[in-house]
Formats: structure tokens, sequence, C-alpha cells
């Protein structure tokens, strides 16, 4: 059930054909983001129809990003084994299943359900699509990988009003079935045209260190420098996934969800203005971090990226109350964050090879369930003490935190782990049967 005959994935390909994969990827990332994106939208209708606690509708966004992390693995051995075709329709049927199940939900289990079918059909999409990415362009990881996962993260973008139009003028059941149908379509349809590349057909980067070995997901876990992404990812991911659900939320306790703000002429309330902009900068920062990743290396971008991120959060804290600093300000942090999903990605595919991208990354990309686990502890902690600046100020330190060890952890290590595998590949190009029979197991536990 591969997804192409060797014979035609081993034909020569032009750079067209490349970029037509990563064109299809990101239709397919676009059509699967307004689950995550849009969902600020629906809560307080919900909320306002049913009478459930804001923190019992919130789980059900926790239970999304759970189960579309903590499955990733699971979807990375089929696609590794099956291909994209495959998985991304799957993804695409229970991506439009998932929304049409929440137009019916008439209790919280129901809704609970919904999310948890549409974590397992963003999941496939998501991860499938960033893996084709790593694959077709080695010598441009980051930025392809960039502009995979923007649409993710400016998807939502277009459909924001026409979502919130809907909510208002039919009802939030109405947007969620008719936005689910089409968005399920739109994905099936495109995984049609979906392959995976042979090794031949791709070169790697001349400027970024890349290992010329394929590791296995047991080898990777064994490597501390893997453990050492996984913790970053977490640091990084909590402050942005926390903005993602609950901004509307920080915007209404701020006292500006509905003040208006005019730029250039267009005059909107602060709020949705700042869910558009927030959705362009998120999608905008995935490929202008990764092609600048491609030319400066991963960790510097990463040390640039996450201190921007932190000291937008605490300048969010300070001056949010102010609605153009509450849209600027929330934009610097989306900008600063999206690139996290380019940066981890780029860095694992060059840390630990392709051919078994798929369950690596799905193991790390697993960072982002944990951080969703600390959503709701947000609420909690603004709750116990009185004000959001204390939620704010943490997940900054995160933040910065992450930043620091990027250039002063994960690069001494990549270092080393790349010297280690270089010298590996001398020794057993050279023959040395001393070392080269233990290549494998000594490449898994290199310091780094």
């Amino acid at each position: 059930m591969n997804s192409q005959p060797a014979a035609e994935s081993a034909a020569p390909v032009t750079d067209a054909v490349r970029w037509t994969q990563i064109v299809v990827g990101i239709v397919c990332m676009v059509a699967a983001a307004n689950i995550q994106y849009a969902w600020t939208l629906f809560v307080p209708e919900i909320q306002a129809t049913h009478g459930w606690t804001r923190a019992s509708i919130q789980t059900a966004f926790t239970i999304f990003v759970v189960v579309q992390t903590w499955l990733t693995p699971i979807e990375g051995y089929f696609i590794d084994k099956y291909g994209p075709r495959v998985i991304v329709a799957a993804g695409g049927f229970f991506t439009g299943l998932s929304w049409i199940i929440d137009s019916y939900a008439g209790s919280l289990s129901m809704l609970y359900v919904g999310s948890a079918i549409g974590g397992i059909g963003v999941g496939c999409v998501y991860a499938t699509c960033v893996n084709n990415a790593l694959k077709w362009f080695p010598e441009k990881r980051g930025l392809a990988v960039g502009l995979t996962a923007g649409g993710y993260g400016a998807g939502s973008a277009l459909t924001i009003l026409p979502i919130s139009a809907m909510i208002h003028s039919s009802g939030y059941q109405a947007a969620f079935f008719w936005f689910g149908l089409v968005q399920g379509a739109i994905i099936i349809c495109a995984a049609l045209f979906l392959r995976m590349p042979q090794k031949e057909q791709v070169k790697a980067s001349t400027k970024v260190a890349q290992t010329r070995r394929d590791y296995t997901l047991g080898e990777a876990v064994r490597t501390p420098v893997f453990w050492v992404m996984w913790a970053m990812f977490i640091g990084t991911v909590t402050g942005g996934l926390m903005a993602v659900a609950q901004l509307g939320v920080i915007a209404h306790d701020l006292g500006v969800k509905e003040a208006p703000v005019s730029v250039f002429g267009l005059t909107m309330a602060a709020l949705p203005f700042a869910l558009m902009l927030d959705r362009v900068m998120n999608g905008i920062s995935r490929p202008l971090f990764g092609f600048i990743s491609d030319h400066i290396g991963r960790e510097a971008t990463m040390f640039v990226a996450f201190t921007l991120e932190g000291l937008g959060i605490i300048m969010l804290s300070k001056f949010g109350h102010d609605p153009m600093m509450f849209l600027i300000l929330s934009g610097m942090v989306f900008l600063a964050w999206g690139e996290v999903y380019s940066l981890f990605s780029a860095t694992s595919a060059d840390t630990f090879g392709t051919k078994h991208a798929g369950k690596i990354y799905g193991v790390l990309y697993c960072a982002k369930g944990v951080a969703a686990l600390l959503v709701p502890l947000g609420n909690l902690l603004m709750e116990a003490t009185g004000t959001w600046a204390t939620v704010l100020y943490v997940t900054a330190t995160m933040d910065l935190t992450a930043a620091a060890c990027a250039l002063l952890v994960l690069k001494p290590m990549l270092a080393r782990h790349h010297a280690r595998n270089e010298e590996l590949a001398r020794r057993a190009e050279q023959g040395d049967t001393t070392r080269a029979v233990p290549v494998g197991a000594a490449a898994g536990t290199a310091n780094g």
C-alpha cells in the first residue's frame, strides 16, 4: 500500500514537482487549521447556549491537543510505512467529522468525543505534511517546513470573519457543521496529489550540519540532545498555546475585547482584529524563521525567536490594557511563537535523518501534549492570583530559559553529536572494522 511504485518514485523530479508537494501540503494545513485556531470564537457561544463552565469547555481544547500530539508517534509509523496520501485522506475525514459531531453535541461528553476525533484528524494531516516537506527539501528544510507549518498557523486568517459571521447569523452549530464538511472535503481531495521522494532525488544542505545517518526511533531517544530539544519545545510552546486557547478570555479580562482599534483606516473590535493579525503573524513566522535558520543555523534562530516571544509576553502583561498595544503585542507573541513548529522539526531531521523522521518527530512533538496539559493550569493560576500577569510572567520565564539553552546547551551538544557521527562515518568508509561494527550503537548513544 505504498504511495508510489518504486519506478515512479525513483524518476528524476524538477523543482516544480517538489514545490507542488509543498503547495499541496499547505492547502491541507490551511483546511485543518480552524479546529485549533478558531476554537476561541466558539467558547462563549457554547457557554451561553448550554451554561457549561468555561473550564469544562476548555477541557475539550485540551483533549484535542493532547490527542493530536500523543498519537503523532503512531501516525508517524504509518507515514513512514505507507506514505502521505492515505494518511492525509484519513486525516481529512476525521477532521471534517469532528466539527460535524461538535455541531450536534448536546453534552460535554459528546463535545469531548468530537475534540478527540479532531485531534486524530489534524494530527494525521499535520504530521504527514511536515514530514513530507522535510523529505522533499533537505537543502531548504527550514523554509519548506516553515511554509508548510505556516499554512496551519495562518490558515484560519481568511476564515475568522466568515466563521464569526455564521456563528452570529446562524448559530455556532451551523458554523461547526458547514465548515467541518467543506474543510474535510478539501483535505481529502488534496491528499490525492501527495507522494514521497527517494533519497537520490534530493540533496543535503551545505550551510547547516545534517547527519548522513538515519537514526531509528530507539537510537534517537537514547541521545541526550533529543531530550534537551523536548524540554525546550515544552518551554516555548506553552505560552503560545495558552494564548491561542485563552486570547479571547484574556482580552475580556483586560477590558479590551470590544474596544475599537483603527489601523490604516480599518476599524474593528480589538479581539477579532487581534485574531486576524495573530494568524497572519503566526503563519509568517514559520517560513521566515525557517528561512533564517537555513542560513545562520537553527540554534541562533531559536535564541532570537524565543527571546522575542518572552519579551512580548512580559510587555503584554504590562501594556495589554491598551487596545492598540494589545493588538501589537499579541501579534509580536504569535510572530515569535509560530516558528517552534518549523525549527524543531527541521532540527530533528538534521540531527537524526529522514528515514524514520515521522516516528522521531512524532515523539518529539509530544512535548506539545505536555504543554497542552498546562493550559488549564493557567486558568487556575489566574483565579488564584486574580491577574493574568502571573500566568504571563511564568510563560515568559520558560521562553527566556529556552532561549538561553539554545546557545548554551543545545548548540554545543549538536556540535558534538555531528562530529561524533562524522568520525564514525569516516572510520567506516576507511574500513576500520574495529569501529565500523558498532556504528549504530555508538552513534545512538553519543553524548549529544
